[in-house]
């Protein structure tokens, strides 16, 4: 706690809000724990099938700018309540429908709605509950809280499914589950009394020639994030046959592995700046994507299976740098309002390309194999690098 109080001020009001953080992130444990395993074993979708219901999935990102333009007045906080709705509709939608392929994926839109609108507004609620100069800080706090949460849900999950198979009411029965804890952390989000300053005279989205790079560091990171978050797992599942016990531990030690790194990454940010951790990430994301999609050709295929979750979970540690494009943001912006909305359309700029990669994906798996998948993710890493090398210092940034 005494962390805490000195990253944030305390007339915000950020005990309530991490407490919605961390339920929030449990239910999504609890979800994310089961659904790669659920796809694949009871509803039956192929490598191209996971692709179109991820574009489906990142559909809303790309939406979102759209949306919040509807609700320009409303402050950050009102459209993290507003999200928090939504993600219960959809899971809740999840636990009930049959298990065909149209109905999941509608179940997976909407609750991909919600969780959109929460997402921007999760990074500009820290942002601006932080004090001056420790916005790095509160990014990795808030990503440790989510962690938390998220590590409860994957390690209910493994005893469960160590007794129990997988079958459809099982499945049924951990997505009910998700939707109480999304109530939960609804009614910690409402009661959440501080309203973030709004502008009247600004949209929710906002294009300025000065947050150019920002919006091509989204789209690199967007391609590259996309094809580890949507295959990753997948090719665990399908190429060696990971059951939902497997994977639930798998991210609950990419979960331990990131609570206890995030605010070790949020310090580097603010000691050294967000253009070194920008480039630097790269490096060690090349390592991984090589043996992800190389490892069956150097190993036996049990030490590959070994060698792709090493990775997997040293992909999860090097993305917390996305962090650092954030604290960009801020470093740039003039005001709290100009922030939130530039961090929202970022979120949208960033999955124009996202969807394109979620549904071309699962065709370039089955055309030209995951090698090449991969290499596709090492190239955008590179690229998302040598963009973020071409960053300049700002007056901000000198003066500290």
């Amino acid at each position: 706690m005494k962390r805490f109080q000195e990253v944030f001020r305390p007339d915000s009001g950020y005990k309530v809000f991490f407490l919605s953080v961390m339920t929030f992130g449990l239910s999504y444990g609890l979800y994310k724990g089961v659904i790669d395993n659920y796809l694949a074993e009871i509803v039956s979708m192929t490598a191209f099938d996971k692709g179109v219901s991820e574009f489906f999935r990142e559909l809303p990102g790309l939406l979102l700018v759209l949306i919040l333009a509807l609700f320009y007045m409303f402050s950050a906080e009102k459209i993290y309540k507003a999200g928090a709705l939504i993600m219960l509709a959809g899971m809740g939608m999840q636990a009930v429908v049959p298990s065909s392929k149209a109905l999941v994926i509608l179940c997976i839109f909407v609750f991909s709605l919600g969780e959109h609108m929460q997402l921007g507004m999760r990074s500009t609620i820290s942002l601006n509950y932080s004090k001056e100069g420790r916005g790095g800080a509160a990014l990795g706090l808030q990503n440790s809280t989510y962690q938390i949460g998220t590590l409860i849900g994957y390690l209910v999950i493994i005893p469960i499914f160590y007794i129990r198979s997988g079958s459809p009411g099982l499945f049924r029965a951990i997505f009910a589950a998700s939707a109480a804890m999304i109530g939960v952390g609804a009614i910690f989000a409402f009661k959440m009394t501080s309203e973030s300053a709004t502008d009247e005279h600004k949209r929710r989205f906002y294009f300025s020639r000065k947050y150019s790079k920002y919006y091509m560091l989204e789209v690199f990171y967007g391609a590259r994030k996309q094809i580890f978050f949507t295959f990753g797992p997948y090719v665990l599942v399908l190429f060696y046959h990971a059951d939902a016990m497997v994977i639930s531990l798998l991210f609950a030690v990419s979960a331990i592995c990131s609570y206890f790194a995030a605010p070790v990454v949020g310090r580097i940010i603010d000691r050294f700046g967000y253009k070194i951790v920008m480039i630097s990430d790269t490096l060690i994301l090349v390592i991984v994507c090589f043996f992800y999609g190389f490892a069956h050709h150097i190993f036996p295929m049990k030490t590959a299976f070994i060698v792709c979750c090493f990775n997997y979970v040293l992909d999860s540690i090097i993305s917390l740098a996305s962090m650092a494009s954030n604290v960009y943001v801020q470093d740039l912006a003039d005001t709290a309002d100009e922030m939130r909305a530039t961090i929202s359309t970022g979120l949208s700029v960033n999955h124009m390309i996202t969807i394109l990669i979620a549904l071309f994906g699962g065709w370039i798996w089955k055309t030209l194999g995951i090698e090449t998948l991969f290499v596709l993710s090492a190239i955008l890493g590179l690229c998302n690098s040598a963009y973020a090398a071409t960053i300049k210092k700002t007056a901000k940034t000198k003066r500290a």
